[in-house]
């Protein structure tokens, strides 16, 4: 039987029960922009989903660390052998220094929730659907030596899962890499359940790029700046109110009105969206299809998109009618959803980790 004991802390004002075992149960949102981590020992951290390596003397005495992650790792771009190893959803194929990065990330998170000394750490693993038929071996392999037993589940399950909406429900998963798709039936999510799409967030920040290089061609920006923008003004429908950047043109610091563009790129996701959120629908057993219909959760960064839950009901009206609504937490939504799959999961669904 294992042995367990609990101490209480106090973190930003709560009480927190922690539940010391020799199993430390974590879930993992490995994310294309940011990874998040949810431990049985009441530890939730998000990282972005960047590693860098200081790239000589002079950056490794500034930087002060061998391997530097998040944020921290692209506010010091300039110093470092900059990675964002999640291509898509995807480890990057061919490039062993990716695969690394991943592994790096994966060690960082599992060390931000503090396990004790002899714990063996079980991690749930939420990834694109995608990425569970082509990149499961890369994940393994990243894993290994970093956690001791491991279960791969496709992010939209993993939401749905730890919202107790396992049956008549649709997740649509939209992250920075791809835009994923579940629906549930009261069981384990198969192949024909699900779908991946490439119209993500990162596909807006490219479309935002295009766009802004066409308005105003002599004006230096980066992806990174776009990226953020996007992330701060997003919206689909009409605006409402005006967004303005500052961007250097020609040396100079000048502010453009971007709300065309911001609304262009956003929207530019929708039709890819609704298309598969429609024949998903008609795919249901039909007796079901109206409580799907009604029963749709948006997760992921690009669920908080100003109006996006309206616009996907107003899709919904051409054939019956449905509600859409977003998460309330969509940092760790995919993270707390792996970690209940980690405490009920039997363990006969757990992969053991050779070191």
């Amino acid at each position: 039987m294992t042995r367990a004991r609990t101490e209480t802390i106090e973190r930003l004002g709560m009480t927190v029960t922690k539940e010391k075992t020799s199993i430390l149960h974590l879930g993992i949102d490995l994310g294309t922009s940011r990874s998040s981590v949810s431990a049985s020992n009441g530890e939730r951290h998000v990282v972005e989903s960047f590693v860098g390596w200081p790239v000589d003397m002079v950056a490794r005495k500034i930087v002060k660390k061998p391997v530097v992650f998040g944020h921290e790792a692209l506010e010091a771009r300039p110093m470092l052998d900059l990675h964002r190893p999640l291509e898509r959803g995807l480890i990057k194929e061919g490039s062993e220094k990716d695969e690394l990065a991943v592994r790096e990330l994966l060690r960082h998170l599992i060390s931000l929730t503090n396990p004790d000394g002899g714990q063996k750490v079980f991690a749930v693993i939420g990834v694109p659907a995608e990425a569970m038929r082509v990149s499961r071996q890369h994940l393994r392999n990243a894993v290994k030596g970093v956690a001791d037993s491991l279960m791969i589940v496709s992010e939209p399950f993993a939401v749905a899962y730890g919202m107790d909406a396992l049956l008549h429900t649709m997740i649509i998963d939209i992250g920075a890499g791809t835009t994923d798709f579940c629906v549930m039936n009261g069981r384990y999510p198969t192949d024909d359940d699900q779908r991946t799409l490439t119209n993500a967030g990162d596909s807006v920040d490219e479309q935002l790029m295009t766009l802004l290089r066409s308005k105003i061609p002599e004006a230096q920006f980066s992806i990174h700046m776009v990226r953020a923008w996007k992330e701060q003004w997003s919206f689909v429908g009409e605006p409402k109110r005006k967004v303005e950047v500052t961007v250097p043109v020609n040396g100079k610091p000048t502010t453009v009105d971007i709300t065309t563009e911001i609304r262009r790129a956003c929207e530019s996701v929708l039709p890819p969206i609704i298309e598969t959120m429609l024949d998903l629908i008609s795919r249901v057993e039909p007796e079901y299809q109206e409580a799907v219909r009604h029963n749709i959760i948006l997760a992921g960064g690009g669920s908080q998109i100003p109006n996006l839950a309206a616009t996907l009901e107003a899709a919904l009206a051409e054939i019956g009618g449905g509600r859409v609504k977003a998460v309330d937490d969509p940092v760790f939504a995919g993270s707390n959803g792996s970690l209940a799959i980690a405490a009920d999961a039997p363990e006969s669904d757990w992969e053991k980790l050779a070191g």
